[in-house]
């Protein structure tokens, strides 16, 4: 490997010979001038990885070298040395993005301290986070062989998002695959979890964890009723936890946040059911048998979700709350302006819902679209494209626009989804559904041990269209193909982002209430 080359620049060289010795003796190349324009030169013929800079030069001065080095190379490290503490100089050089500020006299460990640290830091931190998960599986693997409650559940997936976003920063692709197989068999299990108690916590709620029809009741009506701000309730449709986790840090320069938990989808983990269970407050067979108009099965024509405001009107009724809201769903850039030039009114009103489209219409169009299949290759280009649009969006405007008239905050998703891999073999006639994670109708044929049952779709709170109805769930990474052009469909679907089925990245979801920094 190449030595390390640093270039130092400082009118008083000679004194520094000591300092200079020592980084030599541990292996650093080191070229030195006095001058500001001396130091531009040698950085025009040779390379250089970091640079030592001298603030008060005669001559071109430091901060007048550093503006033309950051012009020329942003990414070369700039490590500025003053004998001065005044405030504006640190601000002058900071604000030009130096890597480092040292004050005078430095000693040899402070200078081999500020190279490793900007030059090793992307190293030493990959180390670092793999040894730290090496420990951390056999900890996971322990867990994997307990018998978990929800709660527990939650926590292991969180540790899961965790590590998988640390490995994903030091591009530890070793770590990386053993993560990958770690969260394979944590769905595996998880999907035996669900299957054993599903059935249970919708029969005894009281001792299940929070589900999609209870959210609404549990983070949104307690927030309209404190009344000391108007509440804005935000679902990003198909926001994963990782996703949510990769955003956080943006929302966090403008909100506090007061809690951060974590709710369990319905099945099927779809927007049809998951999303009207959230604003009804009510699972799906008691919404198609309270309001037979307002639901529509799988085999209806229509959209599925265009009842969401009467869903809202009547769950804040049934609750008490008889005040003004507004509902907005924001299906493209032109109607998230226009969403965002309205929140000065949306103030006039206790509560204020916004369902965003955007993650669940960039997983559909992943599937459909090949050049977006490239752009989100995989879990870690999939979040970048996540985050990428979240940056540049009218959300992130509109976010900051409620932060800074001082609005309560609670954002959520319905469901999230999965990277599917292994497929199932299912029969069933024209009737059933197109959904690859789960599938409904009255002639299925599978391999039961492959899928979730549910024979009776009353069991399960769903609507019950004809005698021999049934619903089967998809567990881990697997979905439904037919027979029928077999290898064509399965190559098609293979490594595409779906949802309805079982799996902790489509149930286990972020509940996330904050609060303004005013």
């Amino acid at each position: 490997m190449d030595k390390i080359t640093i270039l130092w620049a400082d009118d008083e060289i000679d004194l520094l010979k000591p300092h200079i010795l020592f980084l030599q003796e541990k292996g650093y190349h080191v070229l030195s001038t006095q001058s500001g324009d001396d130091a531009l030169e040698i950085l025009e013929t040779n390379r250089v990885d970091i640079v030592f800079l001298d603030e008060n030069m005669p001559g071109l001065s430091g901060l007048e070298t550093l503006e033309v080095i950051k012009t020329n190379d942003p990414t070369l490290p700039v490590i500025m040395i003053t004998k001065s503490e005044e405030e504006h100089i640190m601000e002058d050089a900071i604000g030009s993005k130096i890597s480092d500020y040292l004050i005078k006299p430095v000693n040899p460990n402070q200078i081999l301290l500020s190279i490793k640290k900007n030059l090793n830091t992307n190293r030493l931190v990959s180390e670092k986070s793999s040894s730290k998960y090496q420990q951390e599986f056999r900890q996971i693997g322990m867990m994997l062989n307990d018998r978990l409650d929800a709660e527990e559940w939650t926590e292991l997936y969180k540790k899961l998002v965790y590590w998988e976003l640390e490995l994903d920063q030091s591009k530890e692709t070793g770590m990386d695959e053993i993560l990958q197989m770690q969260k394979s068999e944590a769905n595996n299990q998880f999907g035996k979890y669900v299957e054993q108690n599903y059935f249970d916590w919708l029969a005894h709620p009281e001792d299940a964890p929070v589900m999609s029809q209870n959210v609404f009741k549990n983070y949104v009506i307690p927030e309209i009723k404190k009344g000391d701000a108007s509440v804005f309730f935000i679902l990003i449709d198909n926001l994963r936890m990782d996703q949510w986790k990769t955003l956080k840090p943006f929302i966090s320069e403008h909100f506090w946040v007061d809690k951060e938990e974590t709710y369990y989808s319905i099945l099927p983990t779809t927007t049809q059911y998951a999303r009207n269970a959230i604003f009804s407050g009510m699972m799906p067979s008691e919404i198609a048998k309270r309001f037979p108009d307002k639901w529509s099965n799988d085999d209806e024509d229509g959209g599925k979700n265009l009842e969401e405001q009467f869903f809202i009107e009547d769950q804040l009724k049934r609750n008490q709350l008889n005040i003004k809201f507004s509902y907005n769903k924001v299906l493209n850039l032109s109607y998230g302006n226009k969403v965002l030039s309205d929140v000065p009114g949306m103030f006039n009103n206790p509560l204020n819902v916004i369902v965003y489209n955007f993650v669940d219409m960039l997983s559909h169009a992943r599937t459909d679209t090949q050049i977006i299949k490239e752009i989100a290759a995989d879990e870690s280009a999939y979040r970048s494209v996540v985050k990428s649009w979240f940056e540049h969006s009218p959300l992130i405007s509109t976010l900051k626009e409620i932060a800074a008239r001082g609005g309560k905050l609670v954002i959520t998703t319905d469901h999230g989804s999965i990277r599917v891999k292994e497929p199932i073999k299912i029969v069933g006639d024209k009737e059933v559904n197109t959904n690859l994670r789960y599938k409904q109708g009255k002639t299925l044929s599978y391999n039961a041990k492959e899928v979730f049952e549910v024979k009776n779709p009353e069991t399960a709170h769903l609507p019950k269209v004809n005698v021999s109805q049934a619903f089967v769930f998809a567990k881990g990474d697997s979905f439904f193909a037919y027979p029928n052009n077999y290898n064509h469909y399965v190559k098609y679907y293979k490594d595409t982002f779906q949802h309805g089925g079982i799996s902790l990245e489509e149930m286990l979801l972020p509940i996330v209430v904050l609060s303004a920094k005013k």
